[in-house]
This record gives structure tokens, sequence and C-alpha cells, in this order.
């Protein structure tokens, strides 16, 4: 029942008997694995053509089908809706008429979207269906390029909605489930959200911060590892706006004292977006953070991972060997899964079975089995890693080797032939070996399993709109351990600060890398349970480039500055 209810349209196709129940669960089943919408799923697989499609949605809703095909379109008519609004909810005003605006609109089975765009035209609105491909072509055609509605004008009309204030502050503390919904679904809290996620998303945020406090409610964006501030919305907001979250969110609004976990999926630009979702109980309310990921903005080709060639040449000729495990390790967000994951992409042939075990399963990728471990419901990382060994896999990847049964696991898998991948948090590459033998794997497990360990930093890139050269103090070569005889002809650079790199002197992030390759002489030191300085310095010897090193090479080609790499290594 669950599926029906999250797939409106299936539900509706379903309940006309133009579905069998094998088609039901095949489609059930591709869009639990996929982020394809079910209009296309159902296309795809040759269910239902997309003219029956519409003409089932339009009778369901009593509206009429329209064909935005070679239409001519009002310029009042399309002024009527900001771009904004019509890339929020994915509609075109189509005609105009004794004061109603028709509008074409992609999910028409959502009742609520009549009226939110209703309050945004400031006029009623009648809702007609259409393709919703030619929908987005018909928004990127009228509206151009995003301009994105302020976000102070809606917080300045909140701060001014009285109704609202008044509505929280009679709900307050003891609000029941009814009065907080209803709180939630208030359309000028809804637009201020789709407004929220919206600014983050233009901004390339990978998470976004509510903080609620005794006197304050605060926004914060994640952009490339820095967080930046908002200008606070009123304090009264703070139950309304993280209700509605938890609405799209499908989680338990009633509960405030238990972190949940949930995950939201937005179209904004035309494009899908899932946000990740996590609440905690705080003193003063909930504090909820979403991860935001974007398949778009994300490239999984390992050559735009910007490794140094040699670390490159043996990366991609270590996930062709048929077996041994491959680890990549660095603190929380760093861009280990990426790593992984376009590491997957390379290998992902139609001769090679691929199984991942991950918490959660952040992008899909055709052909590979993805597994989302769930602690709650008894699927831990060790009990998917069993069951993988029964699955006839080539390639395996851990999501992340989290305690002794899990790296286990992992060994027994390399030793019967299969490559392994996973990550691990600590600070260096060398560090990877002394943490496995502190979970309690036998040092010689290791040696004779273990091919090598990348570890890895994301540092910011200096803004290119705004690079400016400039001469390093002593103090800051000094932090670098160098000295002025050292740098010959070398040029640094850093970002002054512009619109583009919203005055940070910083717009992207790189990554710099250190690539532990175990040789017979690092296997004799893992077999003695060397500490972790000595299989670094050996390593070093060995002609390891370090984290510092590698940083030194983002500094001299204009990539990065000196704080950023010191901060980072």
């Amino acid at each position: 029942m669950a599926e029906e209810i999250s797939n409106p349209l299936l539900s509706l196709i379903r309940s006309h008997g133009l579905i069998d129940d094998l088609q039901y669960e095949e489609v059930v089943s591709e869009l639990e694995r996929s982020s394809t919408p079910a209009i296309q799923v159902l296309q795809d697989f040759g269910i239902m053509k997309i003219d029956d499609i519409l003409h089932v949605m339009a009778s369901a809703v009593g509206a009429e089908v329209v064909s935005l095909r070679d239409r001519e379109f009002e310029p009042a008519v399309v002024a009527s809706l900001s771009s904004n609004v019509a890339r929020m909810y994915r509609c075109v005003p189509v005609a105009k008429k004794d004061g109603v605006l028709y509008v074409a609109l992609a999910e028409p089975l959502d009742p609520a979207r009549a009226d939110e765009i209703a309050y945004s035209a400031k006029c009623d609105v009648q809702i007609c269906v259409a393709d919703p491909s030619e929908i987005d072509k018909a928004v990127e055609r009228l509206y151009g390029q995003s301009e994105a509605e302020s976000f102070n004008e809606i917080l300045k009309e909140l701060g001014s909605d009285k109704e609202i204030a008044r509505e929280v502050s009679e709900a307050g503390e003891g609000a029941n489930d009814q009065q907080v919904t209803e709180l939630a679904n208030e359309v000028p809290i809804v637009k201020f959200v789709n407004v929220i996620l919206q600014q983050a998303v233009q901004d390339r945020a990978s998470d976004i911060h509510f903080e609620p406090f005794e006197t304050e409610f605060r926004i914060r964006y994640r952009v490339d590892g820095a967080l930046y501030e908002m200008a606070p919305p009123p304090k009264h907001l703070a139950l309304p706006v993280i209700s509605r979250l938890k609405v799209m969110a499908g989680l338990n609004i009633s509960e405030r004292r238990m972190p949940q976990d949930g995950r939201i999926t937005v179209f904004i630009g035309g494009r899908q977006i899932d946000l990740r979702m996590s609440t905690l109980p705080t003193a003063f309310g909930e504090s909820v953070v979403l991860r935001v990921l974007d398949r778009s903005s994300v490239n999984l080709e390992i050559e735009a991972l910007g490794l140094p060639k040699s670390v490159y040449e043996f990366v991609g000729e270590v996930i062709l060997r048929p077996n041994g495990i491959f680890v990549v390790t660095g603190p929380t967000g760093c861009g280990k899964t990426t790593t992984l994951y376009s590491c997957l992409r390379r290998v992902n042939t139609i001769d090679s079975k691929l199984l991942t075990a991950e918490d959660p399963v952040e992008f899909d990728i055709e052909g590979i089995m993805q597994v989302a471990i769930n602690d709650a419901a008894g699927m831990t990382f060790a009990k998917a890693l069993k069951s993988f060994l029964r699955q006839d896999p080539d390639i395996i990847m851990v999501g992340e080797m989290r305690d002794l049964t899990t790296a286990q696991i992992s060994i027994q898998a390399s030793l019967t032939g299969h490559l392994v991948l996973s990550t691990l948090h600590t600070n260096d590459s060398a560090g990877a070996v002394t943490r496995l033998v502190d979970m309690g794997v036998e040092p010689f497990l290791i040696s004779s399993t273990l091919m090598a360990v990348l570890a890895q930093r994301l540092v910011r890139t200096v803004c290119k709109n705004c690079r400016t050269p400039f001469e390093p103090t002593e103090n800051q070569l000094a932090m670098l351990n160098l000295s002025p005889h050292d740098l010959g002809d070398k040029v640094f650079h850093y970002g002054r600060g512009c619109q583009v790199c919203h005055d940070s002197g910083y717009k992207g992030r790189k990554g710099i890398f250190e690539l532990l390759v175990v040789t017979d002489q690092i296997r004799t030191l893992i077999n003695e349970r060397a500490p972790t300085v000595v299989v670094r310095q050996k390593a070093i010897e060995l002609g390891m480039t370090s984290l510092r090193e590698d940083g030194l090479r983002g500094i001299f080609d204009g990539a990065t500055t000196i704080e950023e790499v010191v901060k980072y290594t």
C-alpha cells in the first residue's frame, strides 16, 4: 500500500484495471531501484502510451489534455507566473480567461500544487494536463535562465505574516498532529521551504542545516566544505518549517524526541534532486540536516577525480585485478564514496557481477546491484556481505569497514577470489593499516590481501574570476616547511573575492591524494605490527607522495591556497 500512496499515478492506473499484478510489481520494483518517474517507467516497459496516461490523469482530476508542441504563448499569460514558480512546480501557463489562469502541470495528481500556484499567481488556477517532457521544454524556452525569487523578499513577507505567527503561538509546544500538519502545509511555508531548497541547489550546496536555538532559528548552507549563514528567519518559523520538511520526507511529525532519517525527492531546474534528511532532537526543537545528492553535478568518471598521473595509472591497474582489497580513507565528506563509484563505473562491464553494500545508497548506477544497509531492520554490513558471497560476485564494494566482523568477511571475500573496494575513517593511508590491526584483524591476513590504500582530502580551489598572484610571507612558507630558496620562479595565488564566488575567493573543490602501495617491505612491517609512523616513513622512502606534498602541487599549479593545504594536511 505504501507504494500506491507514494505513486498516485500508479495507484490510479491500477484502480482503472490498466495494469496487471505482475506489471505492477515490476514497475514498483523499478521505482524503488531507480529515480525514474513513474510516467516514464510505464512507457519504457511498454505498459501504456503517453497519450493514454495523460487522458487517465485528466479524467481523474477533471481537466483537459493540452499539447504544448508548437504552441504559441501570449507574453502576458507567461508573465502571470514567475520563472521561479514555473521551475519549482514544473508548470506552464497556457491561457487566461475570465480571471482564471489555465496551467499545464507535470504532476496534476498532487491537489496541493494548484493552491500553491494560485497563491503565487494571486488569481484562480485551473489545472491542465500535458506531457511532462513538453512542459520542461516549454519552461526552458519561455523563462530562460532561472531567476530565483529573492530569499530575503519571501523572508520579509513571512516576517510580516501575522496569521502564521498567531497560528504558531496558538499551537504552542503541545500542538497536536493535525495542527502541525496544517501549519506545515500553509502556502507561505511551502513556498519558503521550496525557495531554500532551490537556492541551495543553485549555490551548489552539499548540505543544508536548519538549527533552532533559544532566541533564533538559523539556516546554513555548506558550499565547498565551508558553512555560510542565510538571513535568519523569525524564531516562530522553526516548527512549521521543520514540520514541512518532515512531511516531505514522510517522517512521523509527532515524534520529536527521537532522531529520524528520511529522503526527499524534488524537481529543481528540470532535474531530479535527492535530499537525504536527518533530524536530531535538541533543547530548543529539532535540528535538521539535508544532504543534497545531485547526480547531474557529480562526474563519476575516474578521469574527473584529478588524480596525479602515477596514482591514476596505479588505481586503474589495481581495480582490474581478480582479487585483493583496495581501501580509500579520509574524514567524512572528503569524496571517498565518489572515488569508489568512479572505480566501479570503470569496471562495470557486461562480464562482471558487481555488488555494493552502502549506508545509504547515494547514487543509483545502472548495472550494479546496490544494497542499502538498515541496522534497525537487521540488515547489517556483516549480514549483507555473508549473502554477497553466495551471489557469485566478481567485485564487492563495502560502504565502510566499521568493525572486526565486516573486516573479516571482506578479507574472506578477497581470499576466495573477489576484488573488494571499501572505505575507512583514518587520517592518512598508513593509519588504515594500524586501524585494521586495532580492530583485531590478524596482521598476516592484512598483508596477504591489502593491495593499496588511497588517502584523500578535498581542498577548495581558487576562484578563476578573481584569482590574483601574490608574494607569500616567510611565516606562510614556514607553515609549509618551505624557505624562499625552495620557490624558484613559482607563483602563489589567492582569490580576492567577487560576485561569482560570493566574496569567498574560492569556487569548487579538488582532491589531494596519498597512495600507499603494499609492497614486500610494507608487508614485513605489517606482520611485525609496526606503528603507523614507521609504516608511513617506509612508504615515503619507497616513493609515496604525502598529502602535504600533493597539496603543494595544487598550490604551485595555482589551483588552491596555502591556508587550504595547511588546514587539511
